[in-house]
């Protein structure tokens, strides 16, 4: 349990579309706006798994086709996300809109997100330790992932509320914002690449 623990984390705590947008929302909008986000991300995070441990996420993806447009679509988006950061100058501002995405933006981002399926899919289908009951060991994970992904999700939305406050010059944002774009970059080329 405490190996699955472990890999919740670190699977989680780094950089993917979740928790950079969790930032650049906060970065944006402030709080309020960045725990509506994170609502949705929460909820969509939530439904992957579900469809992940019920099969369904299984059943769509073994059609290579739905695959393909499905893992397009997502890379298409997390480019546009990336090129939307990149090209924000020198104000950290990762996501730049009229208004902030809320709950039904963090709930579609999810569902295309493809480090949200590989995540849930490596930590329900591995990491066993309870192989008498699979329906109490699934519950144990859901209740472990969401007591860490939670915090961890509150914790990059502080961290772009904190960068929108500091006093940064023009440079240091600049070079915020091409290594968030470089982060993104750098996860959808991994999806691409497990693909292949």
């Amino acid at each position: 349990m405490l190996t699955f623990a472990a890999a919740v984390f670190f699977l989680i705590i780094t950089p993917g579309p979740g928790v950079l947008s969790t930032a650049g929302v906060g970065a944006s909008y402030g709080p309020g706006a960045g725990t509506r986000y994170l609502l949705g991300l929460w909820l969509g995070t939530n439904l992957v798994a579900l469809a992940v441990v019920s099969g369904m996420a299984a059943v769509i993806l073994a059609d290579p086709r739905i695959r393909t447009v499905l893992l397009f679509a997502s890379a298409a988006y997390l480019l546009y996300l990336a090129a939307k950061i990149a090209f924000a100058g020198s104000k950290i501002a990762f996501i730049q809109r009229s208004k902030p995405p809320g709950i039904v933006g963090g709930l579609a981002l999810q569902a295309i997100n493809p480090k949200a399926y590989a995540v849930n899919t490596a930590l329900f289908t591995g990491f066993a330790f309870m192989p008498d009951s699979t329906l109490t060991e699934t519950l144990i994970k859901f209740a472990i992932m969401n007591a860490i992904w939670v915090p961890i999700h509150f914790l990059w939305l502080w961290a772009g509320v904190t960068l929108h406050r500091l006093d940064l010059s023009d440079r240091t944002q600049f070079i915020i914002n091409v290594a968030m774009a470089l982060s993104m970059l750098t996860v959808v080329g991994l999806a691409v690449y497990s693909q292949l």
